[in-house]
Order: C-alpha cells, then sequence, then structure tokens
C-alpha cells in the first residue's frame, strides 16, 4: 500500500522549516541555570522539536524531503554529540558543515551538468526551464557558502546567546530574502507567477 503524498501549505512549511528554531531560541532564554549551561538545554529541545516535525510532515503531507532528513539527521548526531561531550561547538557547527555539505552536493551536479535541485524541488517548480535550474542551483550554492563562512564568523566572535539569536532572527530573514530574490529570474525562465508564489524556500539548515 502506498502512502498518499499532499502538497503542504506555504506556512505549514515555514513552521515545519523554522519552527524547530524558534523552540531552539526560545528553549535557550527560558531554561534555568547558568547561561552556559542553557544551550545544552535548547539543544535538546531543538532535537525533539525537530523529530516532531519530521513526524508532523509525514503525518501531514506522506512524506519527509530528503532535504529535512538531512538536516534532521545532523540535528540529531550534531545535538547528541554537543549533550555527550558538553561541547557546544557540534551545535554551533552544524550549520557551517550542513550549509558546505549543501553547496559541496550543489557544485558538484553543476560541474556534471545535472542542476540537484530539479532532483529534489522538481514538482514545486514547474514550467522552470533548464536554464532556470541551473541559474537557480548556482545562486543558492553561492549562497550557502556564504551563510557557512557567516556562520562561522558570528559564533566565534559573540556570545552563544547572540549566536543563536543571529540564527533565529538574522538567519531566517536572510534566507526569505535570497529566495524572495530570485523571484524575476524564475519567471524570466518559464515559470508562473501562481507557481511562484507557492513555491517553498529552500530550507536555512536549522
Amino acid at each position: 500500500m502506498t502512502t498518499e503524498k499532499r502538497e503542504a501549505s506555504a506556512g505549514l512549511r515555514l513552521a515545519m522549516d523554522f519552527g524547530p528554531l524558534l523552540v531552539f531560541f526560545l528553549a535557550n532564554f527560558l531554561a534555568p541555570g547558568e547561561p552556559k549551561d542553557k544551550i545544552f538545554v535548547a539543544t535538546g529541545a531543538f532535537m525533539v522539536a525537530t523529530a516532531i516535525a519530521m513526524i508532523f510532515s509525514k503525518l501531514k503531507t506522506g512524506r519527509v524531503s530528503a532535504m529535512q532528513l538531512f538536516s534532521g539527521a545532523m540535528v540529531l548526531v550534531l545535538g547528541g554529540a554537543a549533550i555527550v561531550f558538553h561541547n557546544d561547538v557540534f551545535i554551533k557547527m552544524k550549520p557551517t558543515i550542513y550549509y558546505g555539505l549543501i553547496a559541496a552536493i550543489l557544485f558538484f551536479g553543476l560541474a556534471t551538468g545535472k542542476p540537484m535541485l530539479k532532483t529534489v524541488l522538481g514538482s514545486s517548480y514547474p514550467g522552470l526551464t533548464e536554464r532556470g535550474w541551473t541559474i537557480l542551483t548556482r545562486n543558492w550554492a553561492i549562497f550557502f557558502v556564504a551563510a557557512g563562512c557567516l556562520n562561522e564568523a558570528v559564533w566565534r566572535n559573540v556570545e552563544t546567546s547572540t549566536w543563536l539569536t543571529f540564527k533565529v532572527f538574522g538567519m531566517i530573514p536572510i534566507t526569505l530574502l535570497f529566495a524572495g530574490s530570485q523571484i524575476p529570474m524564475l519567471l524570466r525562465n518559464g515559470m508562473g507567477e501562481k507557481a511562484v508564489e507557492d513555491s517553498p524556500p529552500i530550507p536555512p539548515g536549522n
């Protein structure tokens, strides 16, 4: 028996992609104890929220996307390492590792003539030409490299609470603005306005 796949609304996609990050931030803000220990409570909450988001995605849409699985696995592995070794570097470097790996995969696809985003998001961008997929893949690859460098610069130079604030209230808007900036290019390369409005941005690697 096959599971029916359903498309999630834009609001539901945002909740599943960014909800765990908000839980991460709130848990760190509300957790009792010393500031240096709050990050580990927040990491545990982040892991639980990520797992719940993946289960919710499966129940509501009939599937968990490849990128959501990849990001979720990294949260669970690196978050677990941060808690076990009581070292917050693991969770702080998670976005950098995620961004770097995704960028490497996208650049590899471009080098081999196979824009990987078409495989992952093809059904969400109907009508987009091959040229459009190539440009979109290139642009997101460059964005992920820049995002990884930015994450490294921030967490190495500020307090944990400031890094967390940047991660939620900095990277989420930056990612959404970048996704929005791609709309003119998408329209020029075969995609209809309604499809653009309904299309999901690439998750930012929570």
